[in-house]
């Protein structure tokens, strides 16, 4: 994104490499106006990109780890447009205390898979709560699908989180879509993305 992180700012390669077909996804289909809910927003590089290419909404950032609220706050000062707000701490697996009542959208990025399956369930029943009717939540990751081959680039990154933590891993897309519609979200699109990576659009009912 820049040349120099600024102090107290995380970097990622990976965010340079999937920002743009990510906002790709997410241009045409967030709505013309309203509140982004980002959650588990990590350093705040694509909270920065997103809000930036998006000028008519709102983008608020959210994690619950202090670093990275810190990393997504540096970035904001350094970087940010008018229109991103600052970072709240929200734990996605805590629903019920989320600082946000009500949001147009809500997007987690490279969250389902680097987070306990409890992470997950807290993320469906929270966007099921502040989303409006036909109001879309928007995921990208990594993950595992019943008859589709899966690359072996991901059984690895699989393998090395679980060995990171057992908690986390690649989660079936199945298994998130059921999820989802039990919090009345249902799954609207598929979208492949670059490296083996998935887009999924839920919308509230």
């Amino acid at each position: 994104m820049f040349d120099r992180p600024p102090p107290g700012a995380w970097t990622s390669p990976a965010t340079a490499r999937n920002r743009e077909p990510i906002l790709g996804v997410l241009k045409p289909r967030l709505p013309a106006a309203g509140l982004v809910l980002e959650i588990a927003a990590g350093a705040g590089e694509h909270a920065v990109h997103n809000a930036a290419a998006l000028p008519h909404l709102q983008w608020r950032p959210t994690d619950a780890d202090p670093e990275a609220l810190a990393s997504i706050e540096a970035w904001r000062a350094h970087a940010g447009p008018p229109n991103l707000l600052a970072p709240l701490r929200l734990d996605a697996a805590d629903p019920d205390a989320w600082p946000v009542e009500r949001a147009d959208a809500v997007v987690a990025i490279n969250m389902v898979h680097i987070s306990p399956w409890a992470s997950t369930e807290g993320l469906m029943a929270g966007a099921a709560r502040v989303l409006p009717a036909g109001g879309l939540l928007c995921l990208y990751g990594p993950y595992l699908e019943r008859d589709v081959e899966t690359a072996p680039s991901n059984l690895a990154f699989d393998e090395s989180l679980r060995r990171r933590n057992p908690a986390w891993g690649l989660r079936r897309v199945e298994a998130v879509a059921e999820l989802a519609a039990g919090q009345g979200l249902d799954l609207a699109e598929r979208i492949p993305m670059p490296a083996n990576n998935l887009s999924l659009v839920f919308r509230r009912r």
